[in-house]
């Protein structure tokens, strides 16, 4: 099978390959992102051991399923592992024996360890017997390459990333995988035999995200209004409690996850971690720091500074298309059909807000079509103080050469054109940012515009226009 886009990721494996060392690779993204897929096509199916967890089973069923695996790569003990320590001893010997299989590129035994976390059910060995098997034997054989992923984020960033014990340090590799851009959902579009415009496409992401499995759900003979009523509005639709089901299997506890994501939906220009914290449901503390990093490393939401605000409390905002989507429409049973929706005052209203979102996931595909990919820059927000105004912007990209991009999103059914009022709403949103600012900077007013931009007498104010044709670069 192919694999579409992910030369990152590619390269980083190829490396892990062709390594002098020993490598423990951790792979880790939201559920759906396609992580077993990527490290399967990559090796071609082919390793010295595979071995997954078990949704829901218990340390006597994981143990199990890992003692079969170890029977089908050629171990000769057939009983199951009576614990994890035996089960690591016995892993250790079937990679220690002549027979064992070897990637041809650079004779590496590759172990791969699928959804990790649920191996490690309550009052295991499981935790101790992996340390113990890295750290006593695996960490010194310059010929292995041990890869574990799983979607259960809280386990791999607590225990293997952030940890400050068996595994603090012991990690070569971390691959987080995240969404599709467009321009590969654009290909595996083209791989499924898909036919979209682009404009189509762009509101598929505005749905689905770009999430290769809900994307690989889509059915060619089905036009997109009619994939989202099958997927996510029948009941019988893949995608109609996969809301509840991807943040009970990334997250151990999920429900204040969950009431964050809810209360970030409802505010579009984010929220400060005071702000949540004051919410019943989701309570503060080191918890709420907790969570809250967690969903930014998920990319569910990104985490951002006021730009003329310096030292002020962060703010958090939701970017995961699919989670506004889920809440706003299928988890509140507010529809019974997409069909009915379209061209409302309130699907115009969220194709807005969801546009936005698409934008912020494409920061690099707007410096790419600005011609400064190269350049340093970063990326802010902005809120004026001016609480009766409301003026807001929500990507400020600040740059090295002495400009500043002010950016508007505006996502029309047609070529999008400026009409007076917006031009004076610009107008005093320029003047409000340089005020309160108090920049030296050019500042250039960016719009980006889903299906195009139309000019007119109101034109003068706008330095670049990017289309949501340049969003797939």
């Amino acid at each position: 099978m192919k694999i579409i886009g992910r030369k990152r990721e590619k390269d980083a494996l190829l490396q892990a390959l062709m390594s002098k060392r020993p490598e423990f690779v951790v792979v880790y993204g939201r559920r759906r992102v396609g992580k077993t897929y990527l490290i399967k096509e990559f090796f071609n199916k082919q390793f010295s051991f595979y071995a997954t967890g078990l949704t829901d089973a218990k340390t006597k069923g994981q143990l199990r399923a890992f003692g079969e695996s170890l029977s089908v790569y050629g171990s000769v003990n057939k009983e199951a592992p009576k614990d994890w320590f035996e089960a690591f001893a016995s892993l250790r010997r079937l990679l220690e024996s002549e027979k064992v299989y070897r990637e041809p590129i650079n004779q590496k035994r590759v172990v791969f360890l699928d959804e990790l976390p649920w191996m490690d059910t309550a009052r295991s060995d499981f935790k101790s017997a992996l340390e113990f098997f890295w750290n006593s034997w695996a960490s010194s054989q310059e010929d292995l390459v041990l890869i574990v992923c799983g979607s259960a984020t809280s386990w791999i960033i607590s225990n293997l990333l952030t940890g400050k014990k068996g595994f603090h340090n012991r990690v070569t590799k971390q691959i987080r995988l995240m969404p599709f851009s467009l321009a590969e959902c654009e290909e595996l579009f083209a791989f499924n035999d898909i036919v979209m415009t682009r404009s189509q496409m762009i509101e598929s992401y505005m749905i689905f995200g770009g999430i290769p499995y809900y994307l690989n759900l889509l059915d060619s003979r089905l036009s997109l209004t009619q994939n989202v009523n099958e997927l996510c509005f029948k009941q019988y639709g893949e995608l109609h409690n996969e809301y509840h089901n991807l943040f009970h299997s990334l997250f151990a506890k999920p429900e204040k996850h969950m009431a964050i994501l809810r209360e970030l939906a409802g505010k579009k220009e984010g929220l400060t971690r005071t702000d949540l914290s004051k919410v019943d449901a989701i309570g503060g503390g080191s918890v709420l720091t907790k969570n809250l990093r967690e969903l930014e490393e998920c990319g569910f939401i990104r985490k951002f500074t006021n730009f003329v605000k310096d030292g002020s409390e962060a703010l958090y905002q939701l970017i995961d298309p699919f989670t506004l989507f889920a809440i706003r429409y299928i988890e509140s049973k507010a529809l019974n059909s997409w069909n009915e929706y379209l061209n409302s005052p309130g699907y115009n209203s969220w194709r807005g807000d969801s546009f936005e979102i698409v934008c912020l996931n494409h920061v690099g595909q707007i410096k790419a079509s600005l011609g400064i990919s190269g350049m340093e820059s970063n990326e802010f927000a902005w809120k004026s103080a001016e609480h009766k105004n409301g003026a807001q912007v929500d990507l400020i990209i600040d740059r090295k050469d002495g400009v500043i991009n002010l950016c508007e999103m505006k996502y029309t059914n047609e070529e999008y054109a400026l009409d007076q009022e917006e031009h004076d709403k610009i107008l005093k949103r320029m003047s409000l940012f340089q005020k309160e600012s108090e920049t030296k900077k050019a500042i250039h007013v960016t719009l980006v515009c889903g299906n195009g931009y139309k000019q007119n007498k109101y034109s003068g104010i706008i330095q670049n226009v990017i289309s949501g044709e340049d969003l797939f670069v």
